[in-house]
């Protein structure tokens, strides 16, 4: 059975097993982030046939968990947020992986490869994988820390904010992303009353076009949900309420701030390790500093098809970014190639995303099979899908995945055309 927020059967990893591993037999590996990265990446050195040392350190109290289920499930009431783990701390004994939660790694001395950790001691190592994720930002902003303003990262950050929804309740997004639209979308189902204030002209401006932005937008005021677009905040004052730079005043219970995330990549950047915006890595997870790689949400790379250096937030990017991290520091030596998949589940609507769309130059839009659902394909300036988005559209999304992942080159008044099947839509010449 699928975890919650996953479609069923939809993803599989995107990382092919390439030949065989023959790991060392001895030594250790510190992984450094007990998260969705770093728990994958630590059990797949196992899979993988490696006998050493393995420690595994997270700031967290728990074990490794998955983070999507927390803007839905866990904070609706329906899951559990034990139901979110990926790898018990009973099944990382089993694999002899030594865990030590809430436990962080303080300070990286890499001319002696050890690392210091909180509470004192250290830990030596052959190979280092730097998983350490990210953290909500805080705008710099009067009040923005104060009572009853939430962020979103961890379990127990949602069941903080699960505490401070329900019915007739009025719960104030700031942001319009993949975080704040799935909070809007949980809060207004358990009865709240909210309102999203993003800076932006759209939502998600950042990651999908227009078309779908404007979906996105009309799916939340169908559920009335408020949503306000081109406003920015002033501060925020005691009650909560928000105030906006035109001085309006909006009154709330719960301000929820959902406005990015900050790379936890200060460790790396005090060793002298190469960042930009998270730590830079190569195509095989590998740092500026020998022995060291990195991996999920605290990870740089610099991708063509996605315009430059992104860092990707994702479950699918987490856990297949992890697994290769541990691939390449037993010396497997194949490129991570990302396929750029997301996902996010908001009322009864299913939004998948393959590829970037961002880097399009145009949007296609049509409706899924049936007339069923919406698709956004962006296209770049060779005809190529730089990504797509389907919104209640799975079936049609896999033919999005195939054509991101072969490159295909694709006839754009074909594709405009929805009387047309979509696979008619690859441009014939380059078939011939």
């Amino acid at each position: 059975m699928s975890p919650p927020g996953r479609p069923k059967g939809e993803y599989r990893s995107a990382q092919r097993e390439g030949g065989p591993i023959r790991p060392p037999q001895a030594g250790a590996i510190v992984v450094a982030g007990a998260g969705q990265a770093g728990g994958h990446a630590a059990v797949a050195l196992r899979q993988h046939g490696y006998a050493g040392r393995v420690l595994l350190v997270g700031a967290e109290p728990h074990a490794p968990y998955e983070r999507p289920p927390l803007s839905k499930a866990v904070l609706g009431g329906q899951a559990a947020p034990e139901s979110t783990e990926l790898f018990s701390a009973q099944k990382l004994r089993e694999l002899d992986i030594e865990f030590r939660p809430g436990v962080a790694v303080r300070r990286l001395r890499l001319d002696a490869r050890r690392v210091e950790l909180s509470g004192g001691g250290s830990a030596a190592y052959d190979s280092l994988l730097l998983c350490t994720g990210g953290r909500p930002v805080v705008p710099l902003l009067p009040g923005a820390e104060g009572p009853g303003v939430y962020v979103l990262r961890t379990r127990d950050d949602a069941l903080k904010l699960r505490a401070a929804l329900g019915p007739g309740r009025r719960l104030l997004v700031v942001g319009g992303g993949w975080i704040g639209l799935e909070v809007a979308a949980t809060a207004r189902q358990a009865g709240c009353e909210v309102t999203v204030l993003e800076q932006a002209g759209r939502l998600c401006a950042r990651s999908v076009p227009a078309g779908i932005a404007a979906s996105l937008a009309a799916l939340h005021a169908a559920q009335g949900v408020a949503v306000r677009t081109g406003v920015r905040l002033a501060r925020i004052e005691h009650g909560p309420a928000a105030v906006l730079e035109d001085g309006e005043r909006l009154a709330a219970d719960a301000i929820l701030l959902g406005v990015g995330l900050r790379p936890n990549d200060e460790l790396a950047r005090a060793a002298g390790i190469a960042c930009e915006a998270g730590i830079l890595v190569d195509a095989y997870c590998r740092t500026s500093a020998p022995g060291v790689y990195a991996a999920g949400d605290v990870a740089v790379m610099r991708l063509p098809r996605a315009g430059g250096a992104v860092r990707l937030e994702s479950w699918q990017n987490a856990q297949d970014q992890g697994t290769a991290a541990a691939r390449a520091a037993l010396g497997a030596g194949e490129p991570y190639r990302p396929s750029g998949a997301v996902w996010s589940e908001q009322f009864d609507s299913m939004i998948q995303i393959v590829g970037f769309p961002a880097a399009g130059v145009r949007e296609v839009l049509r409706p899924g099979a049936g007339g069923r659902g919406l698709l956004s394909i962006a296209l770049d300036a060779e005809g190529r899908m730089a990504g797509g988005v389907a919104v209640d559209a799975g079936r049609d999304f896999r033919q999005l995945r195939v054509w991101y992942q072969d490159e295909a080159p694709l006839d754009e008044v074909r594709l405009r055309n929805a009387e047309l099947p979509l696979a008619a839509a690859r441009n014939e010449k380059e078939r011939a």
